[in-house]
Parts: structure tokens; C-alpha cells; sequence
């Protein structure tokens, strides 16, 4: 693997804890020799994981629409920016570009970010992992939702096999680097 791109919120969130878990991403990301793939603002956790990447002096990709830039100012320090028109291409940069796909707690676009990759894996577009950093149960109730997806018969067992998740950065990058897509057994 060389870039994970990390989706997340371009708010901090209520809790300290999510600003935390943002850092340790971008620290684990940069220590491990990977590029941090991100929608390029300076704001909210999408500007702490990116913050600690760099300070650690890591590789710092960011993809943003033009039109968000008024809302969403670009971070100053980008190793590269990767400007767009759409966020639908936006998302379709983030996916050819990584090589895995991690959500830190957001709301929304985090979750259209990530279930585009899932999407998109299950139909075979990709082989790529995708994982979701579990900061205090953040994502319990959606897991909890796709494994009753999975067991009234509206998600295959394999699909919600392949999800990585845990509460640990470190993990989930271990779990990224050995992952097997089900379509490649």
C-alpha cells in the first residue's frame, strides 16, 4: 500500500477523543510510510489527521471541489492538491489514488465517501480494503445495522466479512496490509 485515504469530518466533533484519534491516524499513517489521501481542508478532523501526518513528515494529498473552497479553506501545508470540479469527482480521484479507504467519525459526506467504496468493492470495481476507525463505539449503531442488513439477506456475509473495524489505528492498518478481497479467493 502506498495512500489510505481517510474520510472523515470537516467538523471536530463534541469530543476531544475524535480530535485524538485524527492525530494518531496521520501520525500512524506518516510512521508507517504511507501517503495520507484526504478532501484537503484546513477544517476539522480532516485538517488534524492531515496536521499530524505532516508533523511527522508524512505525504499529504489533498482532493477538493472548487466550489468548496469558500466554505472549506485548503490546507496550507499539502504535499500536493489535486483541485476538481465535482464532488462526485472528488470521490472518484480518492478511490483511484489509495490504495485503502478508512472513515474516522464525520457525518454524511463521511459516510457517502466510505459506502462508495464499499459499494464499489462489492461489485468488484476494486480490491481495495475498507475500514472504519471505531473511536468509543462511534460506528456501533451503523454496524449494527449492516449486520441486520447481512442477516435479513440484504448483505452478502462476505461483504460485511471484509469490513475492517476496530478502535485501534494500528490495527487497522495491520488488518489493510494482509486484507484479501472475497472475489480474489
Amino acid at each position: 500500500m502506498q495512500n489510505i485515504a481517510v474520510f472523515c469530518g470537516a467538523k471536530p466533533g463534541n469530543d476531544p477523543v475524535y480530535r485524538q484519534a485524527a492525530v494518531l491516524t496521520g501520525q500512524a499513517l506518516a510512521r508507517a510510510g504511507l501517503g495520507l489521501v484526504f478532501g484537503g481542508s484546513v477544517n476539522g478532523l480532516m485538517g488534524t489527521v492531515a496536521d499530524a501526518a505532516l508533523a511527522e513528515g508524512g505525504r499529504v494529498i489533498g482532493v477538493m471541489p472548487e466550489h468548496l473552497t469558500r466554505q472549506e479553506p485548503i490546507h496550507p501545508g499539502l504535499s500536493e492538491l489535486i483541485p476538481v470540479d465535482t464532488m462526485a469527482e472528488r470521490k472518484s480521484t480518492m478511490l483511484e489514488i489509495s490504495d485503502g479507504f478508512l472513515a474516522l467519525p464525520g457525518g454524511s459526506g463521511t459516510l457517502d465517501e466510505i459506502f462508495e467504496a464499499i459499494t464499489l468493492s462489492q461489485i468488484g470495481q476494486h480490491r481495495k480494503p475498507c475500514a472504519f476507525l471505531n473511536i468509543e463505539g462511534f460506528y456501533d449503531p451503523l454496524l449494527a445495522f449492516l449486520a441486520g442488513a447481512r442477516d435479513q439477506g440484504f448483505l452478502h456475509p462476505d461483504y460485511y466479512r471484509m469490513l475492517i473495524c476496530s478502535g485501534s489505528v494500528d490495527e487497522i492498518l495491520r488488518q489493510m496490509d494482509s486484507f484479501v478481497h472475497p472475489h480474489s479467493r
